[in-house]
């Protein structure tokens, strides 16, 4: 059997183009691909820290260094720049190998420029705070 597992993420990147007369994509500046693993042509989840909103496209290749995340196409209609979008891609695993996965994190600082980059396994980390449901007490 095979599982379906986060590959990569881009973790909350500044749409700095919208492009609706462009064919469908998401323009991803190329040390940020790079640097999480994510393809040219890769399909790729966007998930808008805005408002929730979410919706698939593909990856292509931005100019390395320019800072640049673009929507293109119909995507350029479910974002506005400025916003702030998380960028994951999955990878199917197979079940023997489940314990090997571990996806790419990269997070950007508001120019796009990488700040850290992390490999590490689902779900809280030592050090992670602790989030309590609302009236829980510690």
């Amino acid at each position: 059997m095979f599982r379906t597992l986060l590959k990569s993420k881009i973790h909350r990147a500044t749409v700095t183009h919208c492009e609706l007369h462009y064919e469908g994509s998401c323009g991803i500046d190329e040390d940020l691909l790079e640097a999480s693993n994510i393809r040219p042509n890769e399909q790729v989840h966007i998930w808008k820290v805005n408002n929730g909103e979410r919706f698939i496209t593909y990856a292509i290749k931005s100019p390395r260094g320019s800072g640049i995340i673009s929507l293109n196409g119909s995507a350029a209609r479910r974002a506005s720049v400025g916003d702030l979008v998380i960028i994951a891609a999955f990878g199917m695993v197979h079940e023997d190998k489940l314990d090997e996965a571990v996806p790419k994190l990269v997070f950007p600082d508001a120019a796009n420029r990488i700040v850290e980059t992390r490999s590490e396994p689902a779900g809280p980390q030592s050090g992670d705070p602790v989030i309590l449901p609302l009236g829980a007490e510690l």
